[in-house]
């Protein structure tokens, strides 16, 4: 059975309701049903982001005893909570079913891969989506081409399978693949636009971008060095 996200009441507005048709309190029972069905709908993501922790995790491991350099600094995962999907469905104007969400909105499991440095970054990626069981859906090169901000990163929606005791889901994830550099500024960016409520002012986007460029300067260089120590051993 498939129970649709409650609406959520969009604020500053009225939200009323047609004449016609009076507001029903839901029953207990329906609050439980669509409990049950959105904790069952996360369990899915869930399950899909160990799938992916354990590909990275084997990747690292095999890197940290077989070879004399690892490419991976550290991973961060999440599954997005109910509030943070509720407000993406109702930005998205969504209407429908957890079948719907899935179809539309794809980063409810994310995973973060930081990197020491750019070859890295496609090295993981082409290392993760080989794999017989991952199925790329999108890629969005923003190493390649910067966002006029300045972020650089490579992001990725992909599918993995997730085998229940009701038959196989393909559950989506995202990807996002950055260097150490290109993870500081844009963490720093996103504490300046939550400070500003994103109105940021032109003086300080302005230095972002800027500091943006010598982020990048500096990831060529470091790899620049990297290479030249690892040729001459």
């Amino acid at each position: 059975m498939t129970h649709p996200l409650p609406p959520v009441p969009v604020p500053g507005a009225a939200n009323p309701a047609p004449a016609s048709s009076p507001v029903m309190a839901p029953t207990s029972r329906q609050l439980l049903e669509l409990r049950d069905g959105f904790q069952r709908f996360l369990l899915e993501y869930e399950f899909g982001l160990r799938e992916i922790e354990t590909k990275i995790s084997i990747l690292s491991d095999e890197f940290q005893h077989m070879h004399d350099y690892n490419p991976i600094e550290h991973v961060n995962s999440r599954v997005k909570s109910f509030d943070s999907i509720a407000a993406k469905v109702r930005r998205k104007g969504l209407d429908g079913g957890f079948a719907t969400v899935r179809r539309h909105i794809h980063d409810i499991a994310g995973v973060r891969i930081t990197c020491a440095f750019t070859a890295d970054v496609y090295r993981l990626f082409d290392l993760l989506t080989a794999q017989d069981d991952v199925t790329v859906v999108r890629v969005k090169d923003y190493i390649a081409r910067p966002k006029p901000s300045g972020y650089q990163s490579l992001h990725a929606v992909v599918t993995v399978p997730v085998f229940l005791s009701s038959g196989t889901v393909h559950v989506p994830v995202e990807l996002q693949f950055r260097t150490v550099a290109m993870d500081f500024w844009a963490s720093l960016e996103h504490k300046i636009y939550y400070k500003y409520d994103q109105a940021v002012p032109a003086r300080l986007t302005a230095e972002l971008t800027e500091a943006a460029g010598l982020a990048a300067e500096l990831d060529a260089r470091m790899e620049r060095l990297h290479r030249e120590i690892h040729d001459a051993d």
